[in-house]
């Protein structure tokens, strides 16, 4: 495989969409930023995210541990055959980075690569919540993106800097080779009742502690739910 490169760098704004009486739960009004836009000159990357890039859920989106969001390029030409929509592409799924030779398979909690004078280390996969659905009007697609695997994943940044498109990126650590994106994703969606791998993967200390807050309620037997965050107000 070559080395991972930064295919497209996208920022976006906060906007409005939707009517706010409507009665299709698709024409509903809802705020978001995952609308971004290519950049193709250099951007200052922070701790909490790149110069110009807006989140309107601050709750549950951006923040130190997931500054950037980056997604497989490779990605779309699946979701354009599973969705029969040509128009989902690079972008499309909110992410900073548009990615070429990474994939879950090939990235792990911890890698930590260098662009430029960026440092970046990887977080966190990404859980899909309802804004993607509510774009393209497919009431499952947060599960869709769940259930294949295919989400994506977080950095956090360890070194801030200017970035551009079009730039490689180092891999210059790999702490935690067994817990790839993939592997994470199938712990936390598929294999639930496996109590020991959950337990093994929230004592990653590289693991963004949202995910070891979730991974630890299941030890205790806590019983969670993704409708709210699959579904939201698309139900």
């Amino acid at each position: 495989m070559e080395e991972p490169y930064i295919h497209k760098l996208f920022t976006g704004k906060v906007r409005g969409l939707g009517t706010a009486d409507a009665s299709n739960w698709a024409e509903r009004s809802w705020q978001s930023g995952m609308f971004k836009e290519p950049i193709d000159q250099k951007v200052w990357l922070g701790k909490t995210g790149l110069a110009g890039d807006e989140v309107a859920d601050k709750k549950n989106h951006g923040g130190p541990e997931k500054a950037v969001f980056a997604y497989p390029i490779k990605h779309y030409q699946f979701w354009q055959e599973d969705l029969q929509i040509n128009t989902i592409e690079a972008g499309a799924m909110g992410e900073n980075f548009s990615v070429l030779e990474m994939d879950e398979f090939s990235v792990f909690i911890g890698d930590t690569y260098k662009v430029g004078d960026v440092i970046l280390q990887v977080s966190q996969p990404r859980q899909p919540c309802w804004k993607p659905a509510r774009r393209f009007q497919v009431k499952d697609f947060a599960l869709r993106i769940q259930h294949s695997g295919r989400t994506g994943w977080y950095f956090r940044v360890l070194q801030e800097g200017f970035i551009q498109a079009g730039s490689d990126m180092e891999l210059i650590e790999r702490p935690y080779p067994q817990w790839s994106i993939a592997a994470c994703n199938e712990i936390m969606h598929v294999y639930k009742e496996d109590l020991r791998a959950a337990d093994d993967l929230a004592q990653c200390d590289l693991l963004a502690e949202n995910w070891k807050k979730t991974l630890y309620k299941r030890l205790r037997g806590i019983p969670s739910s993704v409708d709210k965050r699959v579904f939201g107000p698309n139900q």
